[in-house]
């Protein structure tokens, strides 16, 4: 297993690096937003916590949640441009000292494509670099399930779009940085997991990453030491 030090010297020379979205990107989770915004929250929001802590399969809390709200593409689209997403401090400076690295960096999300690409955009994020679930909907703008074909829709999707990544792009080093366990199952096949607990404060992920930060500044000063 790598020590701290080991961890840092990763990051520092990764060719690639991962965020998870909801509650690291972004200080909200999208489902519960959605949730909130077509008036089923508190019902979602539990449910959310159910499968951050790792105690149900994601597809089933997905499906789950998503058959309580039933969103449609209407409101969807609503929801971004009356609420959008709120960047968390200090990861548009981040992403953009590593944009001037040359690293790659991914968005690799349990959440919306459509929420995920308006955040990527934000961050001069290529759409081609979002993994992320697609919403399904009727001819007449009605929910009609999601995309299970999606490597995010599956338990332990994210590893799985780490191993694509590492194989299309044979990167040596991958990064994921996040705040659940579905982000800290992506090590491995990813090279360094950083737990973020800037938003939100997941007791499982605290308690076994080997490197646990508050703040984006905390990876910024990493990079500056080089």
């Amino acid at each position: 297993m790598a020590s701290l030090m080991e961890l840092k010297e990763i990051f520092r020379s990764a060719d690639a690096v991962c965020f998870d979205v909801d509650s690291t990107v972004i200080r909200e989770e999208g489902i519960d937003e959605l949730a909130k915004f077509c008036g089923v929250g508190d019902a979602v929001a539990e449910m959310t916590r159910r499968a951050m802590g790792g105690t149900v399969t994601f597809k089933a809390a997905l499906t789950a949640r998503l058959g309580l709200i039933r969103p449609s593409y209407e409101q969807v689209q609503k929801l971004i441009s009356d609420n959008p997403p709120q960047l968390t401090p200090g990861i548009r400076e981040l992403v953009s000292r590593l944009h001037q690295r040359g690293v790659q960096v991914f968005l690799v999300s349990g959440g919306f494509q459509s929420i995920v690409e308006h955040v990527a955009l934000q961050l001069n994020i290529p759409t081609a670099n979002v993994f992320a679930n697609r919403l399904k909907f009727y001819f007449n703008g009605e929910y009609a399930g999601f995309d299970e074909t999606q490597l995010t829709a599956e338990s332990g999707g994210k590893g799985k779009v780490i191993a694509h990544l590492k194989e299309q792009f044979r990167f040596k080093k991958v990064v994921m940085i996040g705040d659940g366990a579905t982000d800290m199952e992506a090590c491995p096949p990813g090279d360094c997991f950083i737990g973020f607990g800037g938003n939100v404060v997941r007791k499982q992920v605290k308690e076994k990453a080997k490197w646990y930060i508050t703040h984006f500044d905390e990876l910024l000063k990493e990079l500056e030491e080089r």
